[in-house]
């Protein structure tokens, strides 16, 4: 049986179960019988946002913090203390206040939690370059091979990577190491937060098997419930399922659910991983239902947007603008620009059109921009003979450039002042 501590990173370990390290005293010890054979991590911040504002903020260490809108928004993120009273991501913000009135708001920063993603990044990379970023808080690694050159195993690696994190960034992860992407994805959510949790080949079939099934990659409610309807709620009776049954009762997926239900996963981790869409939005606090105030809040949205497009090198084939009305009904509308786009400027005039025709006196609450069909940046360069495309381009570029070297808020557009105004 391997034995690692996470604190000191020495594994020349003799003792007892749940004793401590004979070397450092700390009872954070990692044993598993594949600890050093095991290369498949998946990395995940812990309640990222909140964590970042603690860590900036901190008067806020132990108050239950969310991150989001104000009452009519959503919680964006929320810290562990806040987790306790029942609050949960993506949760009405009022509902959140319901069940824990203690709570802080606090208004999310998209760029300073992008700047400490790329600087969790910066870090991952001194240990592999095969990684397959999910979104700014989480990640897939593969340390194949790297033991040859750093003369440590990969949980090795990824422990003095988890301390590197906390110590430079002030920020905290959870680990979970496998043999396959699906199994290292659960186990990262094992022991959070500061958690580091290992499932081998020994051990998952019989980890997964009294499981429910919602467990499984791809399992959201709708087919949780249809499993459900079928007698199907572990993973042990899915397993009892044959794999063509399971593809003629549910199609496609059936194969995935079939694989997945033995520990199978053949997905390799892809560094050439590529977003599929990047979208903002923001809840009103009051009803709006005018164009003008409505692309007053439209157009920070399709910076923020634009300023993701840029950071990431791409631009947009499909423009889709969503509003929702006070009655909650979601509408939704989608342009082709002839090429592919990336400014904030070209993003507003694609949708500025449509905002006008749904204004005609109804009453909104959320308005939300997204770009899908995602293609290289260099597929959006201005055309030569388009001198206001070029023009703009120009503009943005010397905006990006003062807002890099002054901050965010360094340099605005009309637009965005009369939304500052209106706080």
């Amino acid at each position: 049986m391997r034995i690692l501590c996470r604190d000191c990173g020495r594994d020349d370990l003799e003792t007892p179960p749940g004793g401590p390290c004979p070397h450092c005293g700390a009872a954070r010890l990692i044993r598993h019988p594949e600890l050093a054979t095991l290369s498949i991590a998946h990395l995940d911040c812990d309640a990222f946002y909140a964590t970042i504002e603690k860590r900036d903020n901190p008067a806020l260490a132990n108050e239950p913090v969310l991150v989001g809108g104000r009452e009519r928004g959503v919680v964006m993120a929320c810290c562990y203390i806040a987790r306790r009273f029942g609050v949960r991501s993506a949760m009405p913000m009022k509902r959140a206040l319901d069940l824990c009135p203690q709570g802080v708001i606090v208004k999310p920063d998209m760029g300073k939690y992008r700047d400490v993603s790329r600087q969790v990044k910066a870090l991952m990379e001194e240990v592999t370059p095969a990684i397959e970023p999910l979104s700014l808080d989480e990640a897939f690694l593969d340390l194949t091979g790297t033991q040859a050159l750093s003369g440590l195993y990969p949980a090795q690696l990824l422990v003095d990577l988890q301390r590197r994190i906390e110590r430079e960034i002030g920020i905290t992860v959870s680990v979970g190491l496998s043999f396959n992407k699906f199994l290292a994805k659960i186990a990262s959510d094992l022991e959070k937060p500061r958690g580091f949790a290992v499932l081998g080949r020994t051990d998952a079939i019989d980890f997964l098997t009294d499981k429910p099934v919602k467990i499984l990659w791809g399992v959201g409610p709708a087919l949780d419930a249809r499993l459900a309807r079928d007698g199907i709620m572990r993973v042990g009776e899915l397993r009892a399922v044959p794999e063509s049954e399971l593809v003629a009762r549910y199609g496609r997926i059936g194969h995935r659910l079939a694989r997945f239900a033995l520990a199978q996963d053949d997905r390799r981790v892809s560094s050439e991983h590529e977003s599929k869409s990047i979208s903002a939005e923001t809840t009103f606090l009051d009803d709006l239902r005018d164009a003008e105030p409505l692309l007053d809040r439209l157009w920070p949205l399709c910076e923020r947007v634009s300023r993701q497009l840029k950071d990431h090198g791409l631009a947009a084939r499909t423009i889709t603008l969503k509003m929702k009305t006070s009655a909650f009904r979601i509408r939704t509308r989608s342009r082709t620009p002839a090429n592919p786009v990336h400014l904030a400027s070209d993003l507003f005039a694609l949708v500025e059109s449509l905002v006008r025709k749904e204004a005609t006196g109804e009453r909104f609450r959320l308005i939300g921009i997204g770009t899908k069909e995602l293609a290289p940046l260099d597929t959006a360069a201005p055309d030569l003979f388009d001198t206001a495309g070029r023009k703009s381009a120009k503009v943005e570029a010397t905006m990006d450039a003062l807002r890099e070297r002054f901050g965010r808020d360094a340099v605005m557009k009309g637009r965005s002042l009369k939304v500052e105004k209106k706080r």
